[in-house]
């Protein structure tokens, strides 16, 4: 498994409209991808417009593809005019989990 977290920032004033786009993603990925196993969109408490998404792909072949899709290329464009800053990507190693 492969494990991903974006954080992503709204440009002031378009948080609803950036909070839309990444909805739509989401939607996307879980109709399109079978290989992601998890896409979970976060907003941080007390600030609105930061988002997280934490995305996990089968393998390495699931997370490639995943930057190749035609809906990937769209929200990157659309994101362009609503970010307020470049995402940040970490690609992390899991250490230790509780699982319930």
């Amino acid at each position: 498994m492969i494990t991903v977290f974006a954080k992503l920032q709204a440009a002031e004033g378009k948080e609803h409209e950036f909070r839309s786009a990444i909805e739509t993603m989401v939607a996307a990925v879980s109709e399109h991808e079978p290989d992601v196993m998890k896409y979970a969109l976060h907003e941080v408490a007390g600030s609105p417009g930061t988002f997280f998404l934490h995305e996990v792909y089968a393998n390495d072949d699931a997370l490639k593809a995943h930057g190749q899709t035609d809906h990937m290329k769209a929200f990157g464009q659309t994101l362009k005019g609503i970010s307020g800053a470049r995402p940040e990507i970490s690609r992390v190693t899991e250490i230790v989990d509780v699982d319930r």
